[in-house]
């Protein structure tokens, strides 16, 4: 029977993560308390209010190049 170190493995609490938002949740973790700056409750991208800041057009080119390609793909 194999036998574990003592004092080897740090202590694992059951604790809540808090965001900046208000937003809490618990989760496992060798931490007490956890604070966060974003989660998935006030992230832009979980949230549908995601805005793509385009300076240069490249999200324009992007889809572009997608489009050929598939065309291409077809042919």
């Amino acid at each position: 029977m194999l036998h574990m170190k003592k004092d080897l493995h740090p202590t694992y609490y059951q604790t809540t993560v808090t965001c900046a938002c208000g937003n809490t949740f618990a989760t496992g973790s060798a931490m007490k308390a956890i604070e966060i700056e974003i989660c998935n409750a006030c992230h832009p991208f979980y949230t549908g209010k995601e805005k793509i800041i385009d300076t240069a057009g490249r999200v324009e080119k992007f889809k572009r190049k997608v489009a050929n390609a598939a065309t291409a793909k077809k042919k």
